[in-house]
């Protein structure tokens, strides 16, 4: 057994982050040698240094000695939060790459210590009951690939990261191993949460190996660019140029794998405000190149070159292992590619991995280099969000596992949705308890529960404005009920890239289910529902703000049964949009297209099968547009309705009917009333409205008619 000096007083490595969570004993593990220690709380102070003396601080690492795996846990419940507000603040953007860099150089020198865990004291403290996170490093070893997403990350995840030394010399298999027993650890500690694996590169090789000598675990891998396709990566002739370079000219090694392995303007871009003016914007992006260059020769100190050629024969050892094994993996796998990847053929192993593997799916993005994960526009939380891989016991569930949206994942969907803003200038009304109707989302009540009943026009159009005013006036996030088909394999395969289906994940759709209905009643969310669903949003010609809704009253007697507050809503502008050339029943016309269409539909999910006549009629179709001069989108929230104190009375079938039919008619006043007073608005017309905006007047307060 090892002792307590050896444990922690050799010269510092690494980190503990005791905020992560803390155990009243710690474990520490060697790789290099079959010992372990316990030792007691006591000898670990709160701030994560060892009370055996004061540790010496790296960047954002405390060191907690020579190969260790240190966890740290204290009394339950503990320094963890129960929840994330919305908006949260993620961290995304604080660091970028020279952090990375500039981190490298204190981990790189060398201590003799092996394979070792660490805990980034950036990450936080993590959500209540949160999995854990292994982070496997690609060629370089360090553990920092996270480094920009340490503080998203940290809320969802109990985060680990491996340090592979520069100088260790340990096998794939003892890398493997490594792993493996790590992972049997935790699964024997909390055998009911899944435990994630994110492998960059090199280390996807490493999850993919532990994953397929794991099946009985439940494990999510998410791979970065997998080193899996290095038989056919252009590092290969690499190898005899390598053997025969003179060290002196090692130097201009780094300079080049720089722009074989990421984007260094991807990675000069992190952090830099996308509202920013041109020139400012680029005057940073300057700095940042001006800044980042320099750092690269630090890449020669990361990987010297008998390091270099060690790894890349690493490289070629891990394929082979874990290629040969890919029949074995029954984990869940999310494969991140890149586009601009000079590394590896990182798009094409993606497609060949989606049909290797049982249970894998893939993200393309097409601007991104091999690190990926160290470049802009890459939030590695969302994805994981977006692709409903987050999940805190062996099922996902949409609503307990649901994590909200951050501020900048919200900064993002703002700029990205600015043009379509811009065109649509929405204008919200709500009415008030007294019965006057004002300007704004006054009226919605700000404590749920909620539930907004209203009309849905084509292709959900509406959908984004009314999301978007909810965060910015009154930071409620609205939990959209969604068609279930939108969360199947078959939507999946239509696209590979980080879709609107995924930010509609992101920001909290939900598959329509009575059991989802009553989740988010019961936590009090703001749901908003469309009774009319996919035969409202997919209208055809002549039936505009038309409500195609079922004679049961569907939500009325569980929206009572919570004591919710129902908010009838109606909402304009689709013909001032476009104009609907081509519909459902034009296409079903025409030869082999209707065919097309009969089968694809057959296929997806199916509501409402016990119904007959057009409400059952919910086929998926893409109608043909004609683009308008914009107009104007405008919505109306009624006058809420309070359940509470009539439960009783709402069980009865013919009463629940009733206010439902209410509720009906309701909407459609609220369409009528929009209608007729828009012909009053001046700024109906977007001509008019970049005329007045010309003065510098932000869209939402362009005016509009007098309600």
């Amino acid at each position: 057994m090892v002792s307590i000096a050896r444990t922690f007083c050799v010269s510092p490595c690494f980190v503990l982050n005791s905020e992560y969570k803390s155990r009243p004993r710690i474990r520490a593990d060697s790789v290099g040698t079959g010992d372990s220690v316990l030792v007691s709380k006591d000898s670990v102070r709160r701030n994560g240094v060892s009370s055996v003396g004061e540790r010496e601080r790296i960047g954002s690492l405390v060191s907690v000695g020579n190969g260790s795996t240190s966890v740290i846990e204290d009394k339950k419940g503990e320094d963890v939060f129960e929840k994330l507000e919305v908006l949260w603040d993620d961290g995304y953007g604080n660091n970028t790459v020279k952090d990375y860099l500039d981190n490298a150089k204190d981990i790189i020198r060398p201590d003799g210590g092996p394979p070792r865990w660490f805990c980034p004291v950036d990450c936080g403290r993590p959500l209540k009951d949160s999995p854990v996170l292994f982070f496997l490093p690609g060629m370089d070893g360090l553990g920092l690939g996270l480094l920009l997403h340490h503080k998203a990350l940290g809320k969802a995840f109990e985060v680990r990261c491996l340090h592979i030394p520069v100088s260790d010399r340990t096998p794939f298999e003892g890398l493997v191993k490594l792993i493996e027993e790590t992972v049997r650890l935790e699964h024997v500690s909390s055998p009911k949460k899944p435990i994630y694996l994110v492998g960059d590169s090199f280390g996807g090789c490493l999850a993919l190996a532990v994953a397929a000598r794991n099946p009985a675990i439940d494990l999510v891998l998410v791979l970065a660019n997998p080193a899996t396709s290095f038989g056919r990566s252009q590092l290969q002739p690499l190898f005899p140029l390598l053997e025969a370079l003179p060290d002196e000219l090692h130097i201009t090694v780094p300079y080049l794998l720089s722009f074989v392995m990421g984007d260094p303007m991807k990675m000069a871009m992190v952090g830099i405000e996308n509202s920013l003016p041109p020139d400012v914007g680029l005057a940073q992006l300057s700095g940042n190149l001006t800044a980042l260059l320099p750092r690269l020769s630090g890449m020669a100190d990361i990987i010297p070159k008998d390091s270099l050629l060690w790894k890349l024969k690493l490289l070629k050892s891990a394929a082979s292992y874990a290629n040969s094994r890919l029949h074995a993996v029954t984990a869940e796998v999310l494969v991140l590619a890149s586009g601009k990847d000079n590394m590896l053929p990182s798009e094409d192993e993606a497609k060949r991995l989606l049909t290797s593997l049982r249970n894998c799916k893939f993200r393309f993005f097409k601007d991104n280099g091999h690190t990926i994960l160290l470049e802009d526009g890459v939030n590695l939380l969302t994805i994981i969000k977006g692709t409903c891989k987050y999940r805190l016991s062996r099922r996902h569930d949409f609503v307990m596992d649901f994590l909200p949206p951050s501020a900048s994942e919200f900064k993002q969907e703002l700029k990205k949705n600015g043009l379509f803003r811009t065109a649509t200038s929405p204008v919200m009304f709500s009415t008030l308890e007294d019965g006057k109707i004002a300007r704004g989302l006054a009226g919605v009540p700000n404590e749920g529960p909620v539930l907004m009943v209203g009309y849905h026009m084509l292709l959900g159009m509406e959908l984004i404005p009314l999301v978007e005013e909810f965060l910015m006036e009154k930071n409620v996030l609205v939990r959209g009920m969604a068609h279930p088909a939108l969360f199947t394999p078959k939507v999946e395969s239509q696209s590979h890239e980080f879709s609107l289906v995924d930010v509609l994940k992101v920001f909290g759709a939900t598959p329509v289910t009575a059991s989802n209905l009553f989740k988010l009643l019961s936590t009090k969310s703001h749901i908003l529902l469309y009774p009319g669903g996919a035969r409202e949003a997919l209208h055809r010609k002549g039936e505009t703000y038309k409500l195609f809704w079922p004679d049961q009253p569907e939500f009325v007697r569980m929206a009572a049964r919570f004591g919710a507050t129902i908010v009838p809503f109606g909402v304009i502008g689709e013909d001032d949009m476009a104009e609907l050339v081509v519909d459902y029943n034009d296409l079903m016309r025409i030869p082999v297209l209707n065919d097309y269409i009969r089968k694809s539909n057959q296929e997806s999910t199916k509501l409402r099968t016990e119904m007959d006549g057009e409400i059952a009629n919910q086929d998926f179709y893409f109608p043909g547009l004609l683009p308008k001069i914009p107009g104007r989108f405008y919505y109306m929230f009624g006058k809420p309705i309070q359940t509470k104190g009539r439960e009783s009375m709402l069980k009865d079938k013919e009463n629940a009917k009733e206010l439902y039919l209410q509720i009906k008619s309701e909407v459609e006043r609220n369409i009528a009333f929009l209608i007729r007073k828009r012909e009053e608005d001046p700024y109906r017309s977007i001509i008019n409205r970049t005329i007045y905006q010309a003065t510098s007047v932000p869209t939402h307060q362009i005016p509009t008619f007098k309600p």
